[in-house]
């Protein structure tokens, strides 16, 4: 039985990586045409304007946090008529927060775009256009929230890969219609991405019709489980509260004290941060619906073992982009971007080291949500994320440059990741000992080994194309060589060997 899970975590992890390697390159193409097509000013509105409504996305990033984890668990007990109780109430209970993020965007948001923001006044029109059509694109992604998340409890990544791939053709759709017409490009592009929004919606909605008999849409009301489900979900919500203020809250304050040129470099860092951060997450994403499962079945050794598993493959695989991208980030940025703005490359740099961070940490986040007691996990890491909020205004105040909100960042990621391990052990039973041992000692040398060559090669050689090219590849050699002699225990080592020799079989006989 574990043999076949297993199977199927590596199965929906390949797919998913097929469909970041696809929709990644296109997606840089994407963000290279917007910010020339939009320009530096415009770019710069669209990343702080859209990214403003954002700030209500603590409301629904809660209530999804609780609907990926009841379904999954309730596929993990076998329990389809609770499992159609569950869709039908998430459904419901995402109307209602899309209204009520509808309402509050479209009064207290809208006042505050009006008068606090620091945007040019020839351009305000254009903003507040900006500002309702990505008012209507978020409540959109609000009501499809349920049925990603019911495609994603069933491991039906294949499809979760084809819709995102989907998306992304329109999106580069979207960008040649930009080009074409005279419109005014900026809310042009707004409208677009509604219309893309949209789309993806109806492609969800109709898949899940199709092929699940528990997703048929009811007017439903459970109070058992709606009061489950809201006591879930009030916990995540301090935590995802802290999440966006701590995200978007410092991409206001970067826009009142220096104006929309350094949103757009931190647009472009969380551009990079979102390319690179997708190697965790397809990773994550095909590990934490078996990590549910198995504390649905009472199976913990299983469960730690995939908490040991996704955090080390996790970072061994982000690390693996992120230090070509660390040595050569303002090479790298010039070519992909031709026009790169003032702290773009320290902005990236500093992202990067912060997602490395963060990246060990998924499968802690989703083991605490498996055990469904998130109360001190929520109040004690929401509040530590929190934190970076007003210190980072402290900072701003006193005259520092906008990077050191991201090296506060990098600070709090370090204590809330020790938090997390702390919680965790009392929530699933999880040894902390054994954790340090199984990922943190072998991240260590990967880390020390693997950046000395690339390093000397950065520093033998003039700057120019081929010193990004030598430290480009020398990194990733580097790396893939040290985590395969270092970071992997035998049995990891002979998985990896088995894996290669069927592939290189199948590829033989086809």
């Amino acid at each position: 039985m574990t043999a076949e899970k297993n199977r199927r975590i590596v199965k929906n992890t390949s797919i998913l990586y097929f469909r970041m390697i696809f929709t990644l390159g296109v997606s840089l193409y994407i963000s290279r045409v917007v910010l020339n097509t939009l320009g530096i000013e415009d770019y710069g509105i669209y990343s702080v304007v859209g990214g403003f409504v954002i700030i209500f996305s603590f409301l629904n990033n809660s209530m999804a946090t609780a609907t990926q984890r009841f379904l999954s668990f309730e596929i993990g007990k076998n329990n389809f008529p609770q499992l159609t109780k569950v869709f039908s109430m998430s459904v419901n209970i995402h109307w209602v927060i899309g209204a009520v993020i509808f309402i509050l965007a479209e009064t207290i948001g809208l006042w505050f775009v009006n008068t606090k923001l620091n945007l040019p006044e020839e351009r305000m029109a254009a903003a507040i256009w900006v500002y309702h059509l990505s008012v209507f694109s978020f409540v959109v992604t609000i009501v499809s929230v349920p049925y990603n998340a019911l495609i994603i409890a069933h491991e039906r990544m294949n499809v979760f890969a084809w819709i995102t791939i989907v998306e992304v053709f329109l999106k580069l759709f979207a960008v040649f219609v930009l080009q074409w017409y005279a419109f005014d490009k900026l809310e042009l592009y707004a409208v677009l991405m509604f219309a893309v929004a949209l789309i993806v919606l109806f492609f969800y909605w109709f898949y899940c019709k199709r092929n699940f008999s528990e997703a048929r849409f009811r007017i439903f009301l459970d109070y058992s489980l709606f009061k489950s489900m809201m006591s879930f979900s009030v916990w995540s919500l301090w935590g995802n509260v802290a999440f966006v203020m701590y995200g978007q809250g410092v991409n206001i304050l970067l826009n009142i004290f220096f104006g929309p040129v350094i949103n757009a470099a931190r647009g472009i860092a969380y551009q990079v941060h979102g390319a690179v951060s997708g190697f965790v997450q397809n990773l994550q994403m095909a590990m934490n619906p078996q990590i549910i499962k198995s504390f649905a079945e009472g199976d913990l050794k299983y469960m730690h073992q995939l908490i040991f598993q996704s955090s080390k493959f996790s970072f061994f695989l982000l690390f693996i982009v992120s230090l070509p991208i660390l040595l050569e980030a303002e090479s790298i940025l010039k070519l992909w971007l031709g026009v790169v703005p003032e702290y773009t490359v320290i902005f990236t740099q500093l992202v990067i080291v912060n997602v490395l961070i963060d990246s060990v940490s998924g499968s802690l986040m989703t083991a605490a949500q498996a055990s469904g007691k998130i109360k001190l996990y929520q109040m004690v890491v929401g509040g530590l994320l929190l934190l970076i909020l007003p210190i980072s205004y402290i900072f701003l105040t006193y005259g520092f440059p906008p990077d050191v909100t991201l090296l506060v960042s990098i600070i709090v990621s370090v204590l809330a990741f020790i938090a997390r391990l702390v919680i965790i052990r009392l929530l699933v039973e999880l040894s902390i000992s054994e954790y340090l041992r199984k990922v943190i000692l072998p991240i260590i040398p990967v880390v020390l080994l693997s950046i000395i060559l690339p390093i000397t090669f950065k520093f033998l050689f003039l700057e120019g194309h081929l010193r990004s090219i030598t430290v480009c590849i020398s990194s990733v050699v580097s790396i893939i060589v040290v985590i395969y002699f270092v970071g992997l225990n035998r049995d990891e080592r002979l998985f990896i060997v088995n894996k290669l020799n069927n592939f290189y079989i199948n590829v033989r006989k086809s």
